[in-house]
């Protein structure tokens, strides 16, 4: 197997993981902070119902996905096109 071709693979893997690891950070970040913030509204309040944690989690984490698509549908085709292009220059002497 050439080698170039496996160390293509290797760093696309990576890259492919660290991009992962960048789109879901912020719709985890907001979820947490809203599950915090009601957590929170529950103790002062003492209202321990479980459907007042879901529904603002639910709706805070759609807004952020909504927000944040164009962001994610770009760093989305850039990797494909990267992904593309690395293996051409590998592939075709």
């Amino acid at each position: 197997m050439n080698p170039d071709l496996v160390q293509v693979a290797v760093d696309m893997t990576r890259r492919a993981l660290v991009i992962t690891l960048e789109l879901s950070l912020p719709v985890l970040l907001v979820g947490m902070v809203v599950g915090f913030l009601v957590s929170l509204l529950q103790a002062v309040t003492q209202i321990q119902e479980q459907t007042l944690s879901f529904i603002p989690k639910i709706l805070a984490v759609a807004a952020t996905l909504f927000l944040t698509l164009p962001w994610i549908l770009t760093v989305l085709v850039d990797y494909t096109r990267e992904m593309f292009l690395g293996l051409r220059t590998v592939l075709v002497p």
